[in-house]
């Protein structure tokens, strides 16, 4: 939060043109060109996404709720890439699946390109278009991964979603695509 007294409390002074930016709140209703702008200008933001033009922010990461979970998912999508060619992993890239939304899943995985892969490393270094497969771990948002960013993958043709409920140590996956 800016404490210089000319810049209202919603806005951060972060931004590179020296002009004040509005911070990402959620619920706002962005351009994904905005909704860049002002993730930028936000240091302290770790996780924000944009679900059908609307902002989404995530809680505080708990340990075995989510930080534990997360690094075991992690490992595991890593073993498989280590032994199959062509694979790529990510953990927690911004996704520019279409013009009006960029999710950050927990993790994913996707073909290189080359070797068939649906999406790519753009020249913002940013992942453009369905991955193959999409990842979360989910605590506290249960209902918006097993819901709207389900719905929202299915309608990019991601492939494959994984939701691993980690209270009710279930993993589901969906086959979205075929």
């Amino acid at each position: 939060m800016s404490t210089d007294a000319q810049t209202p409390s919603h806005f951060t002074d972060t931004c590179h043109s020296g002009k004040p930016v509005p911070l990402l709140e959620p619920g706002d209703h962005l351009t994904r060109a905005e909704f860049e702008r002002r993730y930028a200008a936000c240091s302290n933001l770790k996780k924000a996404e944009l679900i059908h033009e609307v902002v989404h922010l995530s809680a505080a990461v708990r340990f075995y709720q989510h930080g534990r979970p997360h690094a075991k998912l992690i490992a595991w999508l890593s073993m498989y890439e280590m032994d199959t060619p062509g694979v790529m992993v990510a953990d927690n890239p911004s996704v520019r699946l279409d013009d009006f939304n960029e999710c950050q899943p927990d993790a994913l995985m996707m073909l290189a390109p080359d070797c068939g892969g649906h999406a790519v490393i753009d020249e913002d270094d940013y992942i453009r278009g369905a991955p193959e497969l999409v990842a979360e771990v989910a605590s506290s948002g249960v209902s918006f991964d097993l819901h709207t960013k389900r719905d929202l993958y299915r309608g990019m043709n991601v492939q494959e979603y994984l939701v691993w409920r980690v209270c009710a140590t279930i993993w589901l996956v969906t086959r979205l695509f075929t």
